[in-house]
């Protein structure tokens, strides 16, 4: 498939699954980014199609009778993942969504309340790495129904790791970016790559491979837009 032909799928999966289901404040976050830019927020954001993705694997996730209605996401950036997911929530169901940035998260939460979702969604800023363990204690274990990671991929392995144990039989962890960078490929040749794509190709390459030997899941990657890793807890 060329770069072209590439790009023209995925224009197709956004219009044909995504934009039926993309609700207005996130269409807006998504087609008018200026706001988004003047809160200094990289203009990062998951496609409609991805979205449209996360919201059918938060519904499949919450919908068993061991759920707890309770999605975990790292990397909160401008919200608009988060919209989607918590529109699937039950209606007792919460999104507990981590953010380094105080600013982005400021600005997320300001479109949460735009979206009417402020009561299902609960923003932790700072570290990941530094929060999560005490997130994880306070949850306690199979507290979790979903996980979604899109942050520091070099940090992907360790944010499992924490978190493993809070996701339940049959939950369902998911990671963006496990097929591309938008600069590079995780089968391209390394000499083909400028030094960041580089060292995402090789976190990526790291992450795929211990979630495809990870006993304790059943994991694929489906090919949207920059792939997605789906995995399901024994």
């Amino acid at each position: 498939m060329t770069t072209d032909q590439w790009e023209r799928t995925g224009e197709y999966l956004c219009e044909v699954f995504g934009a039926p289901g993309e609700e207005a404040v996130a269409r807006t976050l998504r087609e008018q980014p200026a706001a988004a830019a003047k809160a200094g927020l990289p203009a990062i954001a998951i496609s409609a199609d991805v979205g449209r993705l996360l919201s059918l694997l938060a519904r499949l996730a919450t919908q068993s009778p061991d759920s707890t209605g309770r999605i975990v996401e790292v990397g909160t950036l401008g919200g608009y993942s988060g919209i989607w997911m918590a529109r699937a929530l039950p209606g007792k169901g919460r999104l507990i969504t981590m953010e380094r940035e105080p600013k982005h998260a400021e600005f997320a939460m300001s479109q949460f309340r735009a979206a009417g979702l402020a009561d299902r969604v609960e923003i932790v800023v700072g570290s990941a790495l530094e929060r999560l363990p005490g997130l994880v204690k306070k949850l306690g274990p199979s507290s979790v129904d979903m996980i979604f990671l899109d942050a520091d991929k070099g940090e992907y392995p360790e944010y499992a790791r924490i978190l493993k144990p809070a996701l339940r039989r049959g939950g369902v962890l998911t990671a963006d970016n496990m097929l591309s960078s938008g600069s590079g490929w995780v089968t391209q040749a390394p000499e083909t790559l400028d030094d960041h794509a580089k060292r995402w190709q090789a976190n990526a390459d790291r992450f795929n491979r211990m979630m495809a030997s990870d006993a304790d899941f059943e994991t694929g990657c489906i090919v949207n837009r920059q792939g997605v890793l789906v995995a399901v807890r024994r």
